[in-house]
C-alpha cells in the first residue's frame, strides 16, 4: 500500500523536476564561468551520463562513485564538491558538499567520506575534509528518488578555486547557500559529472 501511495504521487508530481537553475553552479559566482572546464570521469561508472546501478543508490550499499580528473595548474588553490539532484520534485535536493579539498588531489570516492570523529553537529573526514549541510545531516544521502518520479538526474560538481576559503569564516557545516556567497570572485574553474538513477517498483 505505501508503495503504491508513494508511486501514486510520483506520477502526480511527475513534471515537477529540472531544477537545474538552482544548482549551486547556477549562483552568482559562476556569472563568468557558465561552462564546465575540467573533465571529469568515474573509473568505476564510466563517463558522465552514466546509469547508476542499485550497488550506488540508497536502497543498495549507497556507494559514492568513484570521480577523478586531470590534475589542476599552479593558481589553483583548493577544490570543493558537491552533489546534487535537480530532479527532486521540491526543487535541487543537496546529497552531499565538501570543501577545502587540496588543489593536488585527483580523485573523490568512498574512502574519502571516512569520518574522522563521530558525534557534534560537525563532521570532518579522515581526508580532512569538511561535510556541508544536507536535508539528513550526514556525510551523503545516496540516490533514492520517489517510486514513479521516473530517473533523476545527479550533479557532482567539483569546484576549482584561485582562492583558498578561510576555513575560520566557514561555519562548522556550510550550506550551499553559505557557500555559494563565500566563492563570489573565487571560482577558477569547474566541471560536472552527472549520472542517473530511477526508483523502480
Amino acid at each position: 500500500l505505501l508503495k503504491f501511495i508513494e508511486w501514486s504521487l510520483g506520477k502526480l508530481l511527475f513534471r515537477s523536476r529540472g531544477y537545474d537553475n538552482q544548482c549551486f553552479f547556477k549562483s552568482r559566482a559562476f556569472k563568468l564561468h557558465p561552462t564546465p572546464l575540467i573533465e571529469i570521469e568515474s573509473p568505476d561508472c564510466g563517463k558522465t551520463g552514466a546509469v547508476l546501478s542499485k550497488e550506488y543508490s540508497k536502497v543498495g550499499l549507497g556507494r559514492f562513485p568513484e570521480l577523478s580528473w586531470p590534475p589542476a595548474s599552479p593558481d589553483v588553490k583548493e577544490f570543493l564538491l558537491i552533489a546534487e539532484d535537480p530532479d527532486s520534485p521540491f526543487g535541487a535536493n543537496v546529497h552531499g558538499i565538501y570543501c577545502f579539498i587540496s588543489p593536488t588531489v585527483t580523485t573523490f570516492g568512498p574512502s574519502d567520506l571516512l569520518l574522522a570523529e563521530e558525534g557534534g553537529p560537525s563532521k570532518i573526514l579522515k581526508s580532512g575534509y569538511r561535510v556541508g549541510k544536507n536535508r539528513r545531516s550526514v556525510v551523503y544521502i545516496p540516490p533514492r528518488p520517489p517510486i514513479g518520479h521516473g530517473p533523476h538526474r545527479y550533479f557532482f560538481e567539483l569546484i576549482a578555486l584561485r582562492e583558498q576559503l578561510d576555513p575560520n569564516k566557514i561555519s562548522s557545516v556550510p550550506t550551499k547557500e553559505e557557500l555559494a556567497e563565500a566563492v563570489v570572485g573565487k571560482v577558477h574553474s569547474w566541471g560536472l559529472w552527472s549520472a542517473t538513477y530511477e526508483s523502480k517498483w
